[in-house]
């Protein structure tokens, strides 16, 4: 019989019960032998993967005491471009799915998905880290994000670089110019010049329009 091939992922959440339960559902996987590292802060996950340069890939949960939102998948892509990271995440929001791709996610896995589609996703994740043929890659990658509806403003999303993507989602969560300024940053002016070159890209009128399509 042959050996089990093994993969190396780290679990990035800060729930002790979703990490067991992931280790207990996801050991192996037709015939891929996995092992799993832990991380509760995104702190302590940009650490183990620094100093294990053979982590095949990393699910990231979107929430952690010191990362809130997409931000923990920016940062980690900015510390580790090579890094092969699946947001891991209980929400289905559609913005959030399309975003997560656009900044260079390798995958889209939903806590709360039937465990047969997670695996499966897990799978075709693991693939290139397996040695399968392009083939089996290619098809791999149609189950990788959520099938999700088409849409004319979130297509053009996808179209929009990491920076403007940045201040899309802050000015989603609500924050002032001002206070995206703080946070990225940036002068108040080279700020309000982002968010009309994302009115002029959408296609919308006001800030509130905007906002109003991701809702």
């Amino acid at each position: 019989m042959q050996s089990c091939r093994k993969v190396k992922v780290l679990l990035v959440d800060d729930h002790e019960l979703v990490r067991v339960g992931v280790k207990a559902a996801y050991g192996e996987l037709l015939g891929l032998e996995i092992e799993w590292l832990e991380a509760v802060t995104l702190h302590e996950a940009l650490q183990l993967y620094g100093q294990h340069a053979d982590i095949d890939a990393v699910l990231l949960d979107l929430n952690l005491a010191d990362s809130k939102g997409l931000q923990g998948l920016r940062q980690f892509l900015q510390a580790h471009p090579q890094a092969r990271v699946a947001v891991f995440s209980g929400t289905q929001d559609e913005f959030v799915i399309r975003q997560a791709r656009a900044l260079g996610a390798a995958a889209y896995v939903g806590k709360s998905a039937m465990t047969a589609q997670t695996r499966e996703t897990l799978l075709a994740l693991f693939v290139p880290s397996a040695g399968a043929s392009p083939g089996a890659m290619r098809a791999g990658a149609t189950v990788l994000f959520p099938r999700l509806p088409r849409s004319a403003a979130l297509d053009r999303v996808a179209e929009l670089g990491p920076r403007h993507l940045e201040i899309l989602e802050l000015v989603l969560s609500g924050c002032t110019n001002q206070e995206i300024s703080q946070s990225t940053q940036l002068s108040l002016g080279t700020v309000k010049n982002y968010v009309s070159s994302l009115l002029l890209a959408l296609d919308v009128r006001s800030r509130s329009h905007l906002i109003s399509l991701f809702r």
